[in-house]
């Protein structure tokens, strides 16, 4: 069935789009139509994809964007990676969207605060798709609550002896360099260090986790056991990595928002698509004055999400961080791709329920959007402390 875009759900259908905009979402067009489409259901049964694919990625110019010329980036705005984004969630496969990027939550403490070797010889590798980042941060033992966590750096000759253990890694078992955070100093944010640390270096190992969705990326549990970690490889000041890795946050939050938003627009087309087609009681779906509300219903949630989002787009290049309304915006985004799924769902029935389809796979993503990079409550949280309410 051919789904076509709703003109309203175009991100270069904007007052500040430019050619180079339309450009670039026409070039990801084709490479999401040609590289990913056509294989994702197979990559969701198999949970994997091949990792040829973050070389393509780079030839087309999609894991450089927002990065330095000088180690293989195309600097661009936020506007640039936010129509990228929403060209990656065309695909319907949060799965490979988050593998695929997970260099993005990595990469910037490096770049901020990394050696010029490092980023010679590691970031330029990430940026070209030769290798693979990953951010480990989360622990069992707190989720969302960054400034407690145990896993423990002990200073030692020449370096760095860390021990503890990580979980719910993006890219955690395909990842070639990970960005650990670790306690070097006493409790809370204050005591938190970053260390870069390779897949193959004696103490570290991983396990797979399974998940409901996010199928195709994979997830892993990593644990270090004595691990040894140069001096060289401390990224930051000691006891300096919480600030860099809040800095982080920012970005991601952002795009998680704009990934929510995409999905949430591909629900609200396959829906429409399909009640354009699919007949009952004698006449089209879309016949139904119920049906057709519900699909309106879908459009009138994304587009004043579109508006906010772009503008945020906008209020960070010209230098603002505004952090409450960001922590916002993923949220709602979130439960607005919830709420599409689960009538997209609905409309089209027993199909809807079926493994194979993009708004099914999107369903099963619906939770993790809604806990990855800091869960609702949190966000909540951290609004309300940017806002001085309480």
């Amino acid at each position: 069935m051919h789904v076509p875009r709703l003109e309203c759900f175009d991100p270069c259908n904007m007052p500040a789009v430019t050619d180079e905009h339309r450009q670039l979402q026409a070039a990801l067009q084709r490479f999401v139509d040609q590289e990913i489409s056509p294989n994702v259901a197979q990559w969701d049964e198999d949970e994997t994809f091949p990792r040829e694919l973050y070389r393509k990625a780079a030839a087309v110019g999609l894991l450089g964007l927002g990065y330095p010329e000088q180690y293989g980036g195309t600097p661009c705005d936020s506007l640039s990676r936010m129509i990228a984004t929403l060209e990656l969630c065309r695909a319907g496969s949060g799965g490979v969207n988050a593998s695929l990027n997970s260099y993005t939550i990595m990469i910037t403490p490096l770049l901020l605060a990394g050696s010029e070797e490092i980023k010679q010889s590691i970031v330029t590798r990430i940026l070209a798709g030769e290798a693979i980042g990953a951010l480990a941060i989360t622990e069992p033992s707190g989720g969302s609550d960054v400034a407690q966590l145990r896993t423990r750096a002990e200073r030692v000759s020449g370096g760095w002896k860390l021990n503890g253990s990580k979980i719910y890694i993006t890219s955690g078992m395909r990842a070639d360099h990970y960005l650990v955070a670790a306690r070097t100093g006493g409790p809370g944010a204050a005591g938190v260090s970053l260390f870069l640390v390779d897949r193959d270096w004696q103490g570290f190992s991983r396990s797979p986790l399974k998940k409901t969705g996010w199928w195709s990326s994979d997830t892993a549990a990593l644990y270090f056991d004595d691990v040894f970690v140069p001096d060289a490889r401390m990224i930051g000041e000691e006891n300096g990595g919480f600030r860099l890795i809040m800095n982080n946050f920012n970005g991601e939050r952002l795009s998680m928002a704009c990934g929510a938003m995409g999905f949430a627009m591909v629900c609200a087309e396959e829906a429409l698509a399909w009640a354009r087609e699919r007949e009952t009681f004698g006449s089209k779906l879309i016949g139904h004055q119920v049906v057709r509300h519900k699909i309106v219903g879908m459009i009138d949630a994304i587009l004043p999400l579109k508006a906010w989002l772009a503008q945020l787009a906008q209020r960070i290049d010209a230098g603002e961080k505004p952090v409450a309304e960001i922590a916002l915006a993923k949220s709602a985004a979130a439960r607005v791709m919830r709420d599409c799924a689960d009538q997209a769902t609905q409309i089209l029935g027993g199909a809807g329920f079926m493994r194979g389809g993009r708004v099914e796979r999107i369903y099963r993503d619906v939770k993790v959007m809604m806990i990855g990079g800091g869960s609702e409550e949190i966000m909540y949280e951290l609004a309300a402390r940017q806002l001085r309410l309480g």
